[in-house]
């Protein structure tokens, strides 16, 4: 009986793999045991029991309001804010810079094409916390003081402490403004096209007619729920400024870093899209009368997104994690604030396990709405 199990295929596969998965299974036990045996003689406690105490250090800078007597959890919270509005602009920023460098390296001008050329060979050929050094390195060193700072437009100043600009001071329910404006902006850009198809409009003066649109029923929803605004000038007090908003130099430099690192990766990307794309088609558009610009936004274009599409959202994936990279520049996203937990309160296995996975989350996030993305192009496409 024993000899026939062993003759038989399929006994023998799923025996070796039963076999390897109690192999793994028996060592992760280990781990976790001798792990908790070894924090337990260090007089360390094992669990998520910290997070409801106070944190006790400062942020420098967050998207969301934090203060020192607040919680570790909110703590975590504050530091993924900064990470996700950091992913954000970067992702925008570097994709448009992107599509400028794509199509500059398409360009038949030699010095257009040179240069693009000589801007992707170089950035992507430079580690990523090289250019964040660089650019903090410029930004703290290179720029006045504050007495001394660069005024290039009324109330706009430029120093080492940062760039500072008016700022709008928005009071009372802003959050339900905001969620209530983000979502008729979606709704309008959803029925827009179908409005214009049946009253026969034309798309743009559509764009435009849905844009006055929103921005009267957003002033309509701020008088009704009677969010007041103010205008927050920069004034220079003691020895820096005050008012106004404030880009600080690490915010700076990891987003410059950021976006002139990735958008030479972007613009290959695109470059080679386009490329694709039989010559073929760019003949049949030049047949029917279609300009160089309209042959390449409304025939070439959607076809090499079924190119661009994967590609890029690996791009983005690795754009979401360099921001970690952030810490060399002492940006407080969510490395940084894990890294100041663990020092706090010793407890490194939790605060990793939680990095790891929000960053899987937002990973699977980000892939979700890319693969999304893509089938919509494809069944568009298949139409």
């Amino acid at each position: 009986m024993i000899s026939a199990l062993l003759d038989n295929r399929r006994f023998r596969s799923w025996g070796g793999q039963v076999l390897l998965l109690g192999g793994v299974v028996a060592l992760l036990a280990w781990l976790v045991a001798n792990t908790v045996s070894n924090l337990d003689a260090r007089g360390i406690r094992v669990g998520f029991d910290f997070l409801s105490r106070q944190a006790n250090f400062p942020i420098s800078e967050s998207v969301l309001p934090y203060d020192p007597s607040d919680t570790f959890l909110w703590a975590y919270v504050t530091g993924l804010g900064n990470t996700i509005a950091i992913s954000i602009l970067a992702i925008i920023f570097s994709t448009l810079l992107g599509i400028a460098v794509g199509l500059a390296r398409r360009s038949k001008h030699p010095l257009t094409s040179g240069i693009a050329g000589i801007f992707v060979t170089t950035m992507r050929n430079m580690p990523l916390i090289v250019h964040l050094l660089f650019w903090y390195a410029l930004a703290t060193t290179a720029l006045p003081a504050p007495r001394q700072a660069f005024n290039p437009l009324p109330g706009v100043y430029l120093s080492l402490r940062g760039l500072y600009v008016p700022a709008l001071d928005l009071t009372g329910p802003t959050s339900l403004l905001i969620a209530s404006a983000v979502i008729s902006a979606i709704a309008l850009w959803k029925i827009r096209h179908k409005t214009a198809e049946a009253l026969k409009l034309d798309p743009r003066l559509a764009g435009i007619a849905s844009t006055i649109f929103w921005l009267g029923l957003t002033i309509g929803l701020a008088l009704i729920l009677k969010v007041s605004a103010a205008v927050t000038i920069p004034e220079m007090k003691g020895f820096n400024f005050a008012g106004g908003m404030r880009l600080s130099p690490e915010f700076a430099a990891l987003m410059l870093g950021l976006v002139i690192y990735t958008s030479a990766f972007i613009g290959e990307i695109i470059r080679g899209g386009i490329d694709a794309v039989p010559m073929g088609q760019w003949e049949a558009g030049r047949a029917i009368g279609l300009s160089e610009r309209h042959t390449l936004t409304r025939v070439i274009i959607p076809q090499a997104l079924r190119i661009i599409i994967p590609p890029m959202t690996s791009q983005y994936l690795s754009t979401v994690k360099n921001t970690t990279l952030a810490l060399a520049v002492g940006y407080p996203e969510l490395g940084l604030v894990v890294g100041t937990v663990i020092n706090q309160t010793g407890q490194a296995i939790e605060s990793i396990s939680l990095l790891l996975a929000i960053f899987l989350t937002i990973s699977i996030a980000v892939s979700a709405l890319m693969n999304w993305y893509n089938a919509h192009v494809a069944l568009v496409e298949a139409r």
